[in-house]
């Protein structure tokens, strides 16, 4: 089982990362002997030759080894598939049977998981839930029916792989034309690269939860947040996070300052870019394969309509940004009207730093890179503790940064929380418009339901349901952003059921120690979650930390309640901090499945169960 799941770091992973280290690194010897690694590896290509690795059919095979890298001008060794980063697009059809065989040649197991794929439980790919992993040396024959169709993706399962290159596209074409058109059709995948070995970041993380994030609030900082909200409200709330031994500015817990962003496995400097000619519709498919980053997309001058999410066609919603989970696809068609460059924009959540590309109809022109957003600093409020004083949320810029430093208005209802005596459905915001339609009363969370202990250092007492609000950094930012309440199928799911029952579970963590888990319990003590074959729940998700969870159940669909329409079928639900959500599940695959937040450190730091279906 995952082990190294815990709370400490087993000496077991010790010993097999640090082997994996060394022979990486003796290969990277000899490669560097012979003269391989004098440029970054993308510095070697021509601008046409950065298009990702393609493999057709129903039979493939892939195989997982060591690759020499260098997107930073250090040279590394990455994980990789049949030798690149990211892994080769796979392109299957609706209805087929596909074989892949996976060869490790790695010193250490691995693994390859289909993340969002409908399949039997023993083809999932998760060691210890559903299979074994594959020894070094050893060949797993994965073979499963398509049942579906869309934009998904595949990654290691094992350990920290994924975070050392081992992740890829699934384009999986229909068997009946879809309902859109496009001239085009490029894959984008973003992702997070870092030139430390994945185990020292756990590490740093396990010492010191903050060890990546240099932005803290400072003296000048208070005083401009004080002349906006008013010295002692400003003081109260900075004593409050001080008590609770957090900071409003931890809003990733891995920055860019080891982290280096990737667009197909492109640097920035390295400018992937996707040809159109004008009057085209080009099609974009979004993946975020990162190990711990959220993304914020954009493409400066070009509407994007957003035509599928998780996978599944949706009714087309036109945004200017769309904020992408770990883990979540959305795929896009956008409609150059001119001929000019049109920068495809990923910044990180954090403001740290970005990815970026270029759509562009002749690859000798290259689109400007726009300011990134101004830093965002949660509030108390938006944590679900309550007004505190706090209905406003401040951006505050930081040096070299373009944007106004500003105090968002009352109604940025992506803050508000009732009060216990506080009837929602009479509030009405500055500007006269009836809020009582854009969110869920509050749900005081009972006092014995969770408590504060070793593994809890917060516990949001007001969450709030708050699927239209775009999040931290995106609220009242003078552009159309996606969020959840958007999300509509064009399919209904087939199970229209109402739930039988309802599991309630919350997200929780502690930040100075960096333990996270469901309801306060780490994986290894936790029981597995049991669902009837055949039945119909609702999964309540309370996020009482300060942080977004990617959460992803493999083997079957998590249908979101969003208010009305066709609701929406996800593979992985963002549950932004201190709110609730709802989801419904129909328990149609028998066997063991992984249920966690797919950030890999909270995973591996105890935010894991498993859920059986019996």
């Amino acid at each position: 089982m995952k082990s190294e799941r815990d709370n400490e770091i087993p000496d077991e992973l010790l010993d097999r990362s640090r082997r994996m280290f060394v022979q990486g690194a003796a290969l990277g010897g000899v490669l560097l002997g012979l003269g391989l690694w004098e440029r970054p590896v993308w510095a070697l290509k021509s601008p046409d030759s950065r298009e990702l690795t393609a493999l057709t059919g129903t039979e493939f095979h892939l195989a997982i080894g060591p690759t020499p890298v260098n997107f930073t001008g250090c040279n590394r060794i990455a994980t990789t598939v049949n030798g690149t980063v990211p892994a080769p697009v796979l392109h299957w059809r609706e209805g087929d049977t596909v074989t892949l065989h996976v060869h490790n040649r790695l010193p250490t197991p691995s693994s390859i998981h289909w993340h969002g794929i409908l399949l039997p439980a023993d083809m999932d790919g998760v060691p210890g839930i559903s299979f074994p992993g594959i020894a070094p040396g050893e060949t797993f024959t994965y073979r499963f029916t398509v049942k579906q169709s869309g934009t998904y993706w595949y990654h290691s399962h094992t350990g920290f792989q994924e975070q050392t290159g081992l992740y890829g596209p699934l384009v999986i074409q229909p068997r009946t034309p879809e309902p859109f058109s496009y001239e085009r059709d490029y894959v984008v995948m973003l992702s997070d690269w870092t030139d430390e070995n994945p185990l020292t970041v756990f590490a740093n993380l396990k010492k010191q939860s903050d060890y990546y994030n240099f932005r803290q609030q400072t003296v000048p900082g208070f005083l401009r947040e004080a002349m906006h909200r008013g010295f002692w409200k400003t003081l109260d709330e900075r004593l409050l996070w001080g008590k609770m031994r957090m900071s409003p500015t931890d809003l990733s817990d891995v920055s860019a300052y080891t982290y280096t962003y990737l667009m197909n496995g492109n640097p920035p400097a390295a400018d992937w870019n996707a040809l159109f000619s004008r009057g085209e519709r080009v099609r974009l498919r979004f993946i975020n394969g990162s190990a711990m980053t959220y993304f914020d997309v954009r493409i400066p001058g070009l509407k994007m309509r957003v035509v599928a999410a998780d996978g599944q066609n949706i009714e087309p919603v036109t945004v200017d940004e769309f904020r992408i989970a770990v883990a979540e696809t959305y795929d896009v068609i956008v409609e150059p009207s001119t001929d000019q460059a049109y920068c495809i924009f990923a910044q990180s959540m954090d403001r740290t730093g970005y990815a970026r590309g270029t759509l562009t109809p002749d690859v000798s022109l290259s689109a400007p890179v726009p300011p990134m957003d101004p830093r965002p600093v949660l509030t108390m409020a938006a944590m679900g503790m309550g007004d505190m004083g706090a209905h406003g949320e401040y951006d505050m810029s930081m040096p070299g940064m373009q944007g106004e430093k500003k105090k968002l208005p009352s109604t940025d209802m992506g803050n508000m929380h009732a009060m216990p005596d506080m009837d929602m459905s009479n509030t009405v915001s500055m500007s006269g418009m009836d809020m009582s339609a854009m969110r869920k009363p509050s749900v005081p969370v009972e006092e014995h339901a969770i408590k504060r202990g070793p593994e809890v250092d917060n516990v949001a007492r007001m969450p709030m349901e708050r699927l239209d609000d775009p999040g931290v950094g995106l609220r009242n930012n003078g552009r159309r952003v996606l969020t959840y309440a958007d999300l509509h199928d064009l399919t209904p799911f087939y199970d229209r059921r109402e739930p039988g029952r309802e599991i309630v579970l919350h997200l929780t963590g502690n930040m100075r120690r960096y333990i996270w888990g469901f309801d306060g319990v780490k994986f290894s003590d936790a029981h597995p979650i049991r669902l009837n074959y055949g039945e119909r729940v609702r999964i309540k998700l309370i996020n009482d930390t300060m942080m977004n969870h990617p959460i992803h159940l493999h083997g079957m669909w998590s249908v979101v309640e969003n208010g009305g329409g066709s609701l929406p079928r996800k593979h992985t639900v963002n549950v932004q901090p201190g709110t609730y959500l709802t989801y419904l599940v129909s328990a149609d695959a028998r066997g063991g499945w992984a249920y966690h937040c797919h950030l890999l450190y909270h995973m591996e730091a105890g935010m894991f169960r498993e859920v059986r279906v019996e």
